[in-house]
């Protein structure tokens, strides 16, 4: 009896144990069947250097030797020539009753520009007529004393004083009329209203006074006036590159607003001051104003240099320009081609363009880089 019951305990433990082991099985199939297939990894893709399958439906071109003269490119501003600025300036002080001309205007040499309520003239006017009593009256005791040398009754010392006193008054008439003249009244009709008039042709460059405004005399220049025919243009050169600017060189000037145009210049003067900030140094350049450079403007100036310099010239279309930069394309020994960076410079005849750095005369580049571009992108 205890062997039947053995026996059925043995069988009950090895029906248990098949049936663990059949359920783990069931398991481990489920899981690989719900688990996600493995990542294939794709190797990424290299711009810069890269084959294709028909390498020779590519044209290649040689880069050529360009010699040009060594350039030097600087931002700088239109400022006027102080040679040709003339300050408009009062001797007469006062209050201002009128303005007839404003900052920006052209004005021609005797215009109007404002008129000056002054105490001044009738002080000069005063002056004036005390010194033409005082002439009248020397000139009187100058003709007596003639009278009276001539019968003996001076001395000759006398007469002389007479005389002296006579000239001295009448250099006093004439200084006080010359005053009056200068503060702008007229001795035969003198006015406190003062007209100040421009004293050259010119743009008004400066204005310093409004109306009601107070003017000092020799104290304040009410208006600036700027023969803008020609220009400065200052520009600020790194001290590194100073070494190549000289007096006398020429210079193409380029205006912001009208960049489409090349204005020729001239080197007048290297400033002996550096910038201790930007270690920078101001260069001056004189050029004609062709009637619509404005004080203020921003320009780009480029230096000429004495030396040649040797860059290299591709054909334009072997250029491209991508991320804000520029791109070849170049062929390698093992049939690829590989993307090089340049520097472009200008354009040259014949639709040639200059390279400035990143090429070498003699490397082939390609002459139409946008359609390997397209099989690149397209990858």
């Amino acid at each position: 009896m205890k062997c039947k019951f053995l026996g059925f305990g043995l069988l009950l433990v090895v029906l248990g144990m098949l049936l663990v082991t059949s359920g783990c099985k069931s398991n481990s199939v489920d899981a690989k069947a719900e688990a996600p297939p493995s990542a294939k990894v794709i190797q990424d893709f290299d711009a810069t250097q890269f084959s294709v399958d028909h390498p020779e439906q590519f044209h290649l071109v040689a880069a050529i030797e360009h010699r040009a003269p060594s350039r030097l490119a600087v931002t700088g501003t239109v400022n006027p020539d102080i040679a040709r600025t003339v300050p408009v300036i009062s001797l007469a002080s006062g209050q201002i009753v009128g303005i007839y001309a404003r900052l920006g205007d052209t004005v021609k040499k005797g215009q109007l520009l404002l008129k000056i309520r002054s105490d001044d003239i009738s002080g000069g006017f005063a002056n004036y007529r005390m010194a033409v009593a005082d002439e009248v009256l020397a000139r009187a005791q100058y003709g007596r004393s003639q009278d009276l040398f001539k019968h003996g009754a001076i001395a000759l010392n006398d007469l002389q004083v007479a005389e002296d006193t006579e000239i001295k008054a009448k250099v006093a008439v004439d200084t006080a009329a010359e005053h009056l003249r200068l503060m702008g009244s007229n001795v035969d009709h003198p006015s406190g209203i003062v007209d100040i008039t421009a004293p050259v042709s010119g743009v008004i460059t400066d204005q310093e006074v409004t109306n009601a405004a107070g003017v000092q005399s020799l104290g304040t220049s009410p208006f600036t006036i700027s023969d803008l025919s020609y220009v400065w243009i200052v520009c600020d050169v790194y001290e590194n590159d100073l070494a190549s600017v000289h007096t006398g060189d020429p210079a193409d000037i380029t205006l912001n607003a009208y960049p489409g145009r090349v204005f020729k210049g001239k080197v007048s003067n290297i400033l002996p001051i550096l910038d201790p900030n930007l270690r920078t140094g101001k260069v001056r350049i004189e050029v004609i104003n062709p009637g619509f450079m404005r004080v203020g403007m921003f320009v780009t100036a480029t230096f000429l240099g004495q030396k040649n310099e040797v860059n290299t010239a591709v054909p334009a279309s072997a250029i491209l320009h991508l991320h804000d930069r520029d791109w070849v394309y170049v062929p390698t020994s093992d049939n690829k081609f590989r993307r090089v960076g340049v520097v472009g410079g200008d354009g040259l005849p014949g639709n040639m363009q200059e390279i400035k750095s990143g090429l070498q005369a003699g490397q082939q580049v390609v002459t139409n880089p946008l359609a390997l571009q397209n099989e690149i992108d397209n990858r």
